[in-house]
């Protein structure tokens, strides 16, 4: 079984947080509350600057009247909850066919380039650098995941100012990082107008 890190003081959900916890067990029917473990889980990470903690799931245990044994090993089954502490730019990037075929290594080669490591977090605390599956943004490839962000599209140059713009304190816009309206062909949607060109020659 994975190591959980102990934080060194306990963890509650902050006042914040609360309302969320409510409505999140509150999804539930009688009975069947040990099913928020896993977004209490990720709310507690959220709220713990990107790692759970020991404290963390022994409160969620706690909340849901759990053996706390069941609720680590819903956190160490999982690789989406990080059990010891990571740099608060969490950089997950997708290293699957799709993104492969068109460029992810240039995207990991800009990462290095800036100082991030596989696996590892900068000695600055600002980055932690992951490589993961599918992401689930194939026509959009290559891609990360920045914490909740998403960055499409990319380019060694587009990821190095994604970075750069970062570690400056900015929020870069998320999504395609080219001219595309969401997962559309770029250029803009094209299949109504061809639709509607096509009923036009018919008339």
């Amino acid at each position: 079984m994975l190591e959980v890190t102990k934080s060194g003081g306990p963890f509650r959900f902050s006042d914040e947080n609360q309302d969320e916890v409510k409505a999140i067990i509150a999804k539930y029917p009688e009975g069947r509350q040990r099913s928020a473990v896993m977004p209490l889980l990720y709310l507690a990470q959220r709220q713990n600057e990107g790692w759970v903690s020991r404290e963390a799931i022994e409160h969620i245990a706690e909340l849901l009247s759990l053996p706390k044994i069941q609720v680590i090993e819903v956190a160490t089954f999982y690789t989406m909850y990080n059990l010891k502490p990571i740099g608060r730019h969490h950089v997950q990037l997708c290293g699957t066919t799709p993104c492969w075929l068109r460029g992810s290594d240039e995207v990991m080669r800009a990462c290095t380039d800036m100082g991030l490591e596989k696996g590892k977090s900068t000695e600055d605390g600002l980055f932690h650098l992951t490589e993961v599956e599918c992401l689930g943004a194939c026509c959009n490839a290559p891609m990360v995941q920045i914490n909740d962000d998403f960055y499409e599209d990319l380019t060694y140059e587009s990821t190095k100012a994604i970075l750069e713009a970062l570690k400056r304190g900015e929020t870069p816009k998320p999504g395609p990082q080219k001219d595309r309206q969401f997962s559309a062909p770029e250029g803009g949607p094209t299949v109504l107008r061809d639709m509607m060109s096509a009923d036009a020659a018919k008339e």
